[in-house]
């Protein structure tokens, strides 16, 4: 079993919308039931496109696309620039595999490391216990909950707010962390 983390591309829009068509995991996320390749190329195309701050990964399992994650702005607002929103989701066939863990890893390290984020942030539902499992297992702390946060199945549900601050901020050259 050999995990690839991977930059997303256009060519992975046939795997997303077989990843986002299982109803458990676009139940889990702020996706809509049937999507298509040609709604993922568009996203992937516009979300990977030179100059846009956007960093999309795949995660591929012996060669097969299971898993994808996302860092969005969190907003246009000058005075949020060191925030970016994460997103992740892992195929059923490939949860408790590593696959969730090895993206968590990569976002976190861009995020750490190059892209100068003090603050990830993003939401999951509250019955999400294994997603929440992970999130806190990458430092991630629960800050509040959203009531009737989103329609799910006929249903609204409630969702975690969760936020991840930078363990060790940047310093400037000649001072101490």
């Amino acid at each position: 079993m050999t995990i690839t983390v991977r930059r997303a591309t256009p060519r992975d829009a046939a795997a997303y919308a077989r990843l986002m068509s299982h109803p458990s995991v676009f139940g889990n996320l702020m996706q809509l039931p049937m999507p298509n390749e040609e709604l993922w190329h568009a996203r992937l195309s516009e979300s990977t496109a030179p100059g846009k701050p956007d960093l999309l990964l795949s995660a591929e399992l012996d060669g097969e696309v299971v898993g994808s994650s996302g860092l969005h702005p969190a907003g246009p607002q000058l005075r949020r620039r060191h925030v970016m929103f994460l997103g992740i989701s892992v195929a059923p066939s490939a949860q408790r595999r590593g696959v969730g863990s090895a993206l968590m890893a990569a976002m976190c390290d861009y995020a750490d490391n190059w892209a100068g984020v003090l603050r990830l942030e993003l939401n999951v539902y509250v019955d999400n216990e294994p997603a929440i499992a992970l999130y806190r297992k990458f430092g991630f702390e629960i800050e509040g909950t959203n009531r009737a946060f989103a329609m799910r199945d006929g249903a609204y549900v409630d969702s975690h707010a969760m936020a991840r601050l930078h363990p060790n901020p940047p310093s400037l050259p000649g001072q101490r962390p």
